[in-house]
């Protein structure tokens, strides 16, 4: 039977991806009264510019084993405690910088100053545009009381949490909160899985783990014995060797599922 359900944050619950597209969406009309310039590749640019950039620096290796992506480097402060996040710290405004230096001059618009200003207006924008789900607080009320809530999410524990103050209606349905960089490993590990289970004292067989990521949520799932639901909202071809023990499209679907199972160990 199930007792506790782990959820994932990031496109899981809040829409990540809308609302750094949002925020790009606001920081290249801005660019583009600012310069006066046609700023409509801008934002593919910067992505392009970012990926190369944040891949090159020394903390890429803890940011891939934290999981904390490009983007959110592009409005992070990471200032949190540990020598691997200090680091982090000191390279973020340079390559926030240099991001945006970098599509601008890919546009032909050579301005370090319009970089260094948008680099500033991008964070900004970011906590601007903060997006649920429309189906999120509806399936966690309903399921609040019900089962014991953890939320399981990786990054750094300042970003993550100013998404949560940004979105306060999240995390007072959740009983334990797991961030990946406050605990030093993130999903897939199996640690972290662990780590949050013991949360609840419960056994694998009694949890499940919702999430939209096969690489993280499933496979750290799968490897810590506990059943998932992969949330598959842009209904993506299954991965070949990651294989959810339940796919769902919506997260309404989760209800259903979660009576079929009910009714299955009554």
């Amino acid at each position: 039977m199930v007792k506790a359900i782990f959820f994932d944050l990031d496109d899981t619950l809040l829409w990540d991806q809308q609302s750094v597209k949002e925020a790009f969406r606001e920081t290249c009309e801005w660019a583009a009264e600012q310069s006066g310039a046609d700023c409509s590749g801008l934002e593919q640019a910067v992505r392009e510019e970012a990926r190369q950039l944040y891949a090159g620096y020394p903390t890429y290796a803890f940011t891939q084993m934290i999981g904390i992506n490009p983007f959110e480097g592009l409005w992070g402060h990471f200032d949190d405690p540990g020598d691997d996040f200090q680091k982090l710290r000191a390279v973020a405004p340079s390559y926030q910088q240099e991001s945006w230096t970098r599509g601008l001059n890919r546009l032909g618009i050579n301005d370090p100053a319009l970089g260094k200003q948008l680099a500033r207006f991008f964070p900004e924008a970011r906590k601007r545009n903060p997006i649920l789900y429309k189906d999120s607080l509806e399936v966690l009320d309903q399921l609040k009381g019900r089962f014991d809530l953890l939320l399981l999410t990786n990054g750094s524990p300042s970003l993550q949490q100013i998404k949560l103050e940004i979105t306060p209606e999240i995390a007072p349905f959740f009983d334990h909160i797991v961030i990946s960089g406050a605990f030093g490993r993130g999903k897939p590990d199996v640690d972290i899985f662990r780590h949050s289970l013991e949360k609840f004292d419960y056994a694998p067989e009694d949890v499940l783990m919702v999430g939209d990521n096969p690489m993280t949520d499933i496979l750290g799932a799968e490897r810590a014995g506990i059943p998932s639901v992969w949330l598959n909202r842009e209904h993506k071809t299954p991965h070949d060797s990651v294989m959810a023990t339940y796919e769902i499209q919506d997260l309404t679907e989760l209800l259903p599922l979660l009576e079929k199972l009910e009714a299955e160990s009554a």
